[in-house]
């Protein structure tokens, strides 16, 4: 990893801390409900999602790319949006007559393997702690946004295609998570390895008990709607965020946490 880091250059993404995770886990789950909510709900088709979507997101990341430092509103706006749209893409693409979601989670997995192969060769880290330029926070979220993809695709594979269910898929992928860390205390698992695969799998997680809290009984869920699961998730969102945002930002360091 590269340690020719400068100590003034202040990060533009959210540190590391137990606040982090939890709102990533409920971004993707307020994701997952309210792209259900838009397009079961409201009649909204995945294409028009998609691109609304790009106008939203265009908005959002001018105001990101602007900003000089780490903003707690517009960081987690930027996620959240990514969020819905990157469930609806996924989405999208599985309609398609033809396309399982395992060949989804295979394409989608591939490019992300070639970002990131492209991201260290151009920049010698992965590190989140070293994102404070453009070009490095290009590969930082369109990484977030195929993570995103990758995780939608792969939730969808476990509850659908293996007959898992909503709830099961939920409790394999909290298993699955607690793994990386393991890996970092007890194996010496590279730092950075560990936060991407984690990142990765906080979609799945999120997902899969949003669509058990909203979906009704005869597909194995609780039934709350989900409407009422994004509103929900969204108020608890915001509430993190105002919390999060006292928070100093964070100055470089050569791992990923």
């Amino acid at each position: 990893m590269n340690t020719n880091i400068k100590h003034n250059n202040i990060s533009k993404v959210a540190e590391i801390s137990l606040a982090f995770w939890v709102l990533k886990i409920l971004t993707t789950g307020m994701g997952e409900a309210f792209s259900d909510f838009l397009n079961y709900q409201l009649h909204i088709s995945h294409l028009m999602m998609i691109l609304s979507g790009v106008i939203l997101l265009t908005i959002a990341l001018t105001i990101q790319f602007s900003l000089k430092k780490y903003v707690a509103w517009s960081y987690w706006l930027v996620v959240s949006l990514i969020s819905i749209y990157g469930t609806a893409i996924a989405d999208g693409i599985d309609s398609i007559n033809g396309v399982s979601f395992l060949l989804t989670t295979i394409v989608v997995l591939v490019i992300l393997i070639f970002v990131f192969i492209i991201w260290y060769h151009s920049e010698k880290t992965l590190s989140i702690h070293s994102i404070f330029n453009a070009k490095r926070e290009s590969f930082y979220w369109l990484t977030v946004l195929l993570t995103f993809v990758l995780g939608t695709a792969v939730g969808d594979l476990t509850a659908s295609t293996f007959n898992w269910g909503t709830l099961y898929s939920g409790i394999f992928f909290t298993v699955l998570i607690v793994l990386p860390l393991i890996g970092v205390k007890l194996f010496n698992v590279n730092k950075v390895t560990a936060f991407w695969i984690s990142y990765i799998l906080t979609r799945p997680l999120g997902a899969s008990f949003s669509d058990w809290l909203s979906q009704p009984a005869r597909f194995g869920g609780v039934g709350f709607g989900s409407g009422l699961i994004s509103a929900i998730l969204i108020m608890l969102i915001i509430f993190l965020i105002i919390f999060s945002s006292r928070q100093k930002p964070c100055e470089k360091r050569s791992d990923g946490h």
